[in-house]
């Protein structure tokens, strides 16, 4: 049986701990090595934030991080909004750098990569403070080697489009929370369990925003529309990759509302295409979406040539098969 994404792992990671007032040097610590007491905030309060990025091999054997600097200021903005203690840009930058640098023998060559997982959390034992942040707190940089994510193979994903429930609470959305993926959890297994679909796209009052674990664009000719930044969902790096390289390629962007009946009316046409972006896949094409018990199919309901030419352009750079003209990769 294959081994489930994201379910190895290095035999250590790199740990801080935060007394109250300054956070300890970082050290190399065993990977399951973490006590914690079974009163710490985190595990009754939800104070935790995480971030996923990957670093990639090169041919000649060096080793990139790919969007070091955003991952990290959105680490750091999810803490602040999270009330949890501040992380130093820097100290993070670093112990993410140190802790792919030790274990740089095992990063897979393409289409294989390193997932990277920052993760901070609150650890002190108070479970009076359901109104009060944690005062203590853990950071760790835990490392999981990841192969091809479409080993499977390569398919056009099913969508259950949901108009009138939440992925999560409108003001967390843009944290990159565990509690926003547990919220969307039970609405998603339902829908697998209802109508086979792979995803909840959800649609807030007919806002279409995002699924549980990824952002929605829609391609329409030269044309990629997407939802503007919020508060409410995720801003993804993926997401932000995927439109700067479609607007280097002349296409346009357009970041605005979109109404669940303007999308559908759109995927109606032949050369529509719909796709999920996201740290895992980087760009998955969607070709079926069920609205309200029917079946709509986007565009061919296939795969997208334009979906499969901007994932290869990303995955060009983070392979090093292209000029790195964003200025994306970070060597270790």
């Amino acid at each position: 049986m294959a081994t489930a994404f994201g379910s190895v792992f290095m035999p250590e990671m790199s740990i801080s701990w935060f007394d109250g007032t300054s956070w300890s040097a970082a050290e190399m610590v065993p990977s399951d090595s973490i006590q914690l007491h079974p009163g710490a905030h985190v595990l009754h309060y939800s104070s935790t934030c995480f971030e996923g990025l990957k670093a990639f091999r090169h041919e000649d054997g060096s080793i990139k991080v790919f969007r070091l600097d955003r991952n990290v200021s959105r680490m750091l903005q999810s803490a602040k909004l999270l009330a949890l203690p501040d992380l130093n840009e820097e100290f993070v930058t670093q112990m993410i750098l140190d802790t792919v640098k030790r274990f740089e023998a095992d990063v897979p060559a393409p289409p294989g990569s390193m997932y990277i997982r920052p993760t901070l959390f609150g650890t002190e034992p108070a479970i009076g403070k359901a109104a009060a942040p944690s005062e203590t707190a853990c950071f760790y940089v835990l490392l999981s080697p990841v192969g091809d994510y479409f080993a499977g193979g390569d398919r056009a994903l099913k969508l259950l489009v949901e108009d009138e429930g939440l992925r999560c609470a409108p003001h967390n959305g843009m944290i990159k929370s565990g509690g926003n993926y547990a919220s969307a959890l039970l609405p998603t297994l339902k829908a697998k369990a209802d109508y086979e679909v792979d995803q909840v796209l959800f649609c807030p009052n007919g806002d279409v925003q995002e699924t549980g674990a990824a952002n929605f664009l829609l391609i329409d000719g030269d044309e990629v529309i997407t939802r503007d930044l919020d508060e409410s969902f995720l801003h993804g790096v993926t997401r932000d990759s995927i439109l700067r390289i479609a607007e280097s390629m002349g296409m346009k962007v357009s970041e605005r509302t979109l109404p669940v009946e303007e999308m559908l009316e759109r995927i109606a046409k032949p050369g529509c295409e719909a796709a999920l972006s996201g740290t895992a896949a980087v760009l998955a094409p969607v070709g079926t979406m069920i609205y309200k018990g029917k079946e709509h199919q986007v565009g061919n309901g296939g795969i997208g040539e334009t979906t499969l030419k901007l994932r290869k352009a990303l995955n060009d750079i983070q392979w090093g098969k292209a000029e790195d003209k964003f200025g994306w990769l970070t060597s270790i």
